[in-house]
């Protein structure tokens, strides 16, 4: 179900599938099976996970599989009902995203604009790329070969669950994705007839998510920025974080990261706290007459 109707991610799958496992082992473990498990059962079962020092973030996943597996139960009519819908889930606190100043992102895109040759084109290419459209690096490394090619206003990703989105696309991106495909059959190996934009030899057919971190790791030393603050991760947040501080609002960066709920994107609102605060004491009547007042 999570594969053929969800269209979940190969290993979003084989997370649940750990997770329903450590659960089964316990029901076992204490002499009772999935289809008689009580909420109570759960509740112990969620109760072990202090003693096995497990994170908050992944006690969240193994209770949200849970639910999802027994929600799936109920609908198949497999159980008549479902233990989990009176057990909340668990409060996490979530940490503020890390973020690269506009400068570092800067000496970052000089520094791949200084690369030579068709290997530097292609990092070019990708950075730009990232930074420009605040994609993911499994949706970077797997785009096509047509991408930027037709529109040259628009990306049309397909992110998380094969839901598409459409990405706006800068001028600098468009013309660092065209001198890199100007090079890319000549000179990138494994180019051959590949459908994808950034081509490879592996199983996969393109440069895997790990290879494009070794180069931008590599670039970031060049760019003699520290390699510790930078990921594919953190300029999609750099992606999000300049947008919102340049006046983007909320719901629009919602739809350009692909995310399915706001709670997700609304990690990102710290950057704007000093923003709103000035827009407020600019702005608002009261703020002015307070100033006047001396208030």
């Amino acid at each position: 179900m999570m594969a053929a109707e969800r269209g979940a991610a190969v290993n979003t799958i084989a997370a649940y599938g750990r997770d329903l496992e450590s659960y089964v082992d316990y029901l076992s473990a204490q002499g009772t099976a999935v289809k008689t498990a009580t909420t109570r059962d759960i509740r112990n079962y969620i109760a072990t996970f202090d003693n096995a020092r497990i994170s908050p973030s992944t006690a969240a996943r193994r209770l949200s599989s849970i639910r999802q597996f027994h929600q799936f139960l109920y609908v198949d009519g497999i159980r008549a009902d479902d233990p989990t819908v009176v057990i909340d889930s668990p409060r996490r606190s979530r940490s503020l995203p890390k973020v690269l100043s506009e400068g570092d992102v800067d000496r970052l895109l000089d520094a791949a604009a200084a690369g030579k040759g068709a290997d530097g084109r292609r990092v070019q290419a990708m950075i730009e790329l990232l930074y420009a459209t605040g994609l993911r690096v499994s949706e970077l490394v797997s785009l096509p070969l047509t991408a930027c090619l037709r529109d040259r206003d628009f990306l049309i990703v397909q992110g998380k669950g094969s839901k598409e989105r459409l990405v706006p696309l800068s001028l600098p991106a468009c013309e660092a994705v065209d001198a890199y495909r100007a090079l890319r059959q000549q000179h990138i190996s494994g180019e051959g007839d590949s459908r994808w934009l950034f081509p490879s030899r592996g199983a996969s057919g393109h440069i895997t998510r790990q290879r494009f971190g070794q180069m931008l790791k590599a670039l970031t030393i060049a760019a003699g920025v520290d390699p510790d603050k930078v990921s594919p991760h953190v300029l999609r947040h750099a992606f999000a974080s300049h947008l919102l501080a340049n006046g983007a609002d909320l719901r629009s960066v919602q739809k350009m990261l692909g995310h399915a709920d706001i709670s997700t994107t609304q990690i990102y609102t710290h950057v704007i706290d000093a923003r709103l605060q000035s827009l407020v004491a600019r702005a608002h009547p009261l703020a002015g007459a307070a100033r006047r007042t001396g208030k």
